[in-house]
This record gives C-alpha cells, sequence and structure tokens, in this order.
C-alpha cells in the first residue's frame, strides 16, 4: 500500500509555511476558494512527478516574492518509510532527494509514488486536442513503465532535431540526405516500443472505461474509443520515406507516433459534437478510473487518488457511484476538496467510513 504520512510546504503558490498530518485513508479538505485547497493536492502531486498539475513552469509554483519553495514528504510504501524532499531555488536547479539520496534525472522519479489527479479542467482530455490524450496515455504509462518513458523522451529529443533540421533544409533551399536518414534511423527503437505499448495499455483501457461509465451513470451510454496510429495500417521507415516531400515542404514531420489519437463516438457520432454536459463529466471520471486500475494493476498496490471539486461536476446519483468506487471498493489513500464542509462528511458519513476532514 502507498499512504502519505506527512507533508511540510514551505513557500510553495499560497503557502506560506505549513505542516499537514494525514491519519486516515479518506480525507476531505474544505474551504472557501482562494485559501488554497487545489494547492494542497498539487504539492503533493508535485511530491508525486516533480512538476505542478496545474502550473506550466516552476516558477509559477514559488510563492510571491519567494526565492524559492520546499516540500518534503513522508510516505509509507509497501511497509517501508520514504522521506521525499524537493527544493527549488528560484533560478538554480531544483533539487530531488529520496530517503537524503539526490536523483542525477528528475525522470528516474516517475512511478515511485503513483497517483491520479481528477480536477475540473480535466474535460480538455475530451473536448481538447489530440496531444492530451496522448499526455494522458503517456503519463499512466510512464509510471509503471521506466522505460517507456526514457525511450519518449529519446523519440522526443530526435524529433525536435528532425523539425530543426528540416527547417534548415528550407531556409538554405538543400537538403542534407544522409542526415535525415541517420536521424530516421534514430527514430525507429523508440517509436516501435512505444507504439506496442500504446497498443497494449489500449487494449486494457477500452473494456475498463466501458464498464464505468455504465457503473457511474446506471445505463450503457453507447461510448465506443478506437486507438488510432499510422503505425498500425505502415511500416515506420516506409511512412517516413513517403512523407519526406510533404515533411520538406511543411517543415516538421508529418508520420510518427507523436501523431497517435483516441477517437471517442457516442451511438456512432463524434462524442464531443453530441454529448451532453453529464455524458462528459461521466466518461471524464470513467477515464481516470480506468487510469487508475490499469496503475494499481501494474503497481501491484493502488495508486494516490486526488478529487478536487468535483461534487460541483456530477449530479448526486453520478456522485454517490463515484465515491463509493474510489472510496469503499478501492483500498488507496484518496484526497477530495470541497468548499462545504457538510457536503463532505454526510458523503462520507453515508458511505460508512473512516475520515478525516482538514479545513483551510
Amino acid at each position: 500500500m502507498l499512504f502519505l504520512k506527512k507533508l511540510h510546504i514551505t513557500q510553495y503558490k499560497n503557502y506560506s509555511f505549513a505542516s499537514f498530518d494525514f491519519a486516515e485513508r479518506i480525507t476531505g479538505i474544505c474551504g472557501l476558494n482562494g485559501k488554497g485547497k487545489t494547492n494542497l493536492l498539487d504539492a503533493i502531486y508535485y511530491c508525486c512527478f516533480t512538476k505542478s498539475y496545474f502550473s506550466k513552469t516552476d516558477g509559477q509554483n514559488i510563492r510571491f516574492n519567494a526565492d524559492g519553495f520546499r516540500l518534503e514528504a513522508d510516505f509509507i510504501k509497501e511497509g517501508e518509510e520514504q522521506k521525499l524532499v524537493c527544493i527549488n531555488r528560484g533560478n538554480t536547479k531544483k533539487e530531488l532527494l529520496l530517503n537524503n539520496v539526490p536523483y542525477d534525472k528528475m525522470s528516474h522519479h516517475i512511478g515511485q509514488f503513483p497517483a491520479v489527479m481528477i480536477a475540473p479542467d480535466d474535460i480538455e482530455l475530451i473536448t481538447g486536442g489530440s496531444e492530451e490524450r496522448r499526455r494522458f496515455i503517456d503519463t499512466v504509462i510512464s509510471q509503471a513503465d521506466s522505460d517507456y518513458l526514457q525511450l519518449l523522451i529519446q523519440y522526443n529529443k530526435i524529433l525536435q532535431q528532425r523539425n530543426s533540421a528540416l527547417k534548415r533544409f528550407a531556409e538554405e533551399g538543400k537538403m542534407d540526405t544522409a542526415l535525415l536518414e541517420v536521424l530516421d534511423g534514430q527514430l525507429l527503437k523508440p517509436a516501435l516500443y512505444i507504439y506496442s505499448r500504446r497498443v497494449a495499455f489500449m487494449q486494457k483501457l477500452l473494456p475498463l472505461v466501458e464498464a464505468f461509465c455504465l457503473q457511474i451513470a446506471g445505463k450503457n451510454e453507447q461510448v465506443s474509443l478506437q486507438y488510432e496510429s499510422q503505425l498500425k495500417t505502415g511500416n515506420f521507415e516506409d511512412l517516413l520515406l513517403q512523407n519526406r516531400q510533404k515533411d520538406l515542404m511543411l517543415q516538421r514531420t508529418n508520420a510518427g507516433i507523436h501523431k497517435d489519437e483516441i477517437s471517442i463516438q457516442l451511438q456512432g457520432q463524434p462524442f464531443k459534437n453530441i454529448a451532453s454536459q453529464g455524458q462528459r463529466k461521466t466518461l471524464l471520471f470513467a477515464l481516470k478510473l480506468a487510469e487508475f486500475e490499469i496503475l494499481k494493476e501494474e503497481k501491484g498496490f493502488a495508486p494516490l487518488l486526488f478529487l478536487d471539486d468535483v461534487f460541483e461536476k456530477l449530479d448526486d446519483g453520478r456522485m454517490h457511484q463515484l465515491l463509493q468506487k474510489v472510496c469503499c471498493e478501492n483500498d488507496g489513500q484518496v484526497f477530495i476538496t470541497d468548499t462545504h464542509k457538510e457536503r463532505l462528511q454526510d458523503a462520507f458519513s453515508a458511505l460508512k467510513i473512516p475520515f478525516a476532514i482538514i479545513e483551510l
């Protein structure tokens, strides 16, 4: 089991200095908007991923007029105590230490403390562009497979080099075929591994999503998901050659796993065109719960689960089904934020489970 016991926050977002003890498996965090409920979840998330869920840059995580921030988390993981310290000194490189041993690469930390976040803006996973859904796939697989993450980093680095080379060829009016062939060759190994892992992941994800949609909505929503990749129908090496002239003209790489997509349909039509708000939210929660289940299976224990402001997003029936699933049928640690203390207390009491409430 994975359990967060304590968290110490220094100069992170709206927090100056704060310490939190987590005694129960289920923790409700309540307070008015602006008090720091989401920032508390984000600080825990940062300890798991070495980055914020909500802020694009580390500079946005530093408290106003402060020089940096420090996070310290005490975990119990499969019976062993683990101490994580993250220090950001502003302009200098941040430090991450696990049990007083510094990481040489931040990416090596991913998967140590797996976690799943469900937040209001996550609806972009359903309504946004394909990059949102690729990021979702990559976040899940990377926590379970360190090779996947390293090869994804490698692929994106080579892709960037290839795109830069294509721009340079256009500016100079001539192509370096030998360089392009070297870069194409370097893309092959990471691309094929990433593709194979995504195919395996989607085979697990799709039936889980359908089952959770039914469980949350209480009826068959007739939602179908399909994994789309150019590598399904063509050899990647051949695809790169076939697209070479197009790449030169557009100055970017048009074939590869960076174009993969999850297409979503409702009753045979594009989901985001006809789905109601309730159906969108149901699908979002189904995707996140499927992510949770896959990580639990891959890691051998439940990941941490963060639910930010979900009470405003679902009707009472769907909300009860969701809480029943994440609080009662799951043995992992759950953090849930809400503006109303009484609503949290009533929801947890109805489930007849031990819980703690933190008021901010």
